[in-house]
């Protein structure tokens, strides 16, 4: 069995220089971490280290996700607000957020009531997929009325707001022209009595 020798004192590091090897790592440590990797986290690459090492992209990526989100929802704030000085304050106002599943080729509608002159904003998406979609409205009164707001094929989201031409049901129609389900998601708030699901 082989002994183990012990080397001798002076072949081994002093407590002196091992203090040091440790200061002047922890002193290279801070330095990467202030040069490189905080200025990364917001796409900044003051040494070049940063890209090398892929950190200054995943900073990028991140940094514009963050402004995409608070863009998103900046503009759902002022839609919201506009919905809600149309209407006349908050206590006359709707929201929903509704979900549905179209599959190949089915078609479903959700409808607002809205009395004429009111307002609601919408943003809708699709999941899966793309749908074509026809938003129009119905008239309450006799004799009925029909209104088009819009019509389009082939569409993955629509936002924006709808001002009813007259009193009555108005909302969205869309159909999945595709051969796989896709899921629509539809989020409306303002001026509306009712949201009727018509499947």
């Amino acid at each position: 069995m082989p002994i183990t020798e012990t080397p001798p004192p002076n072949v081994l590091p002093s407590s002196r220089a091992l203090l040091r090897s440790t200061i002047i790592a922890l002193a290279v440590a801070i330095a990467l971490l202030v040069t490189t990797v905080l200025p990364a986290e917001f796409g900044v690459d003051p040494t070049g280290v940063g890209r090398v090492l892929g950190l200054t992209e995943m900073g990028k990526i991140k940094l514009a996700l963050a402004l995409e989100a608070e863009a998103e929802d900046r503009a759902l704030r002022e839609e919201e607000e506009e919905a809600a000085a149309v209407s006349g304050g908050a206590d006359s106002v709707l929201a929903h957020d509704t979900e549905l599943s179209l599959a190949p080729n089915e078609g479903k509608e959700i409808k607002l009531v809205m009395a004429e002159g009111a307002t609601a904003t919408y943003r809708w998406s699709v999941t899966g997929g793309v749908v074509n979609y026809d938003m129009h409205g119905d008239s309450t009164n006799a004799p009925k009325s029909y209104h088009n707001y819009a019509k389009a094929n082939g569409v993955s989201a629509d936002s924006g707001s709808l001002t009813a031409a007259f009193d009555g049901s108005h909302g969205w129609f869309w159909r999945n022209r595709s051969t796989a389900t896709v899921t629509v998601t539809l989020r409306t708030r303002g001026a509306y009595t009712e949201l009727k699901k018509l499947y």
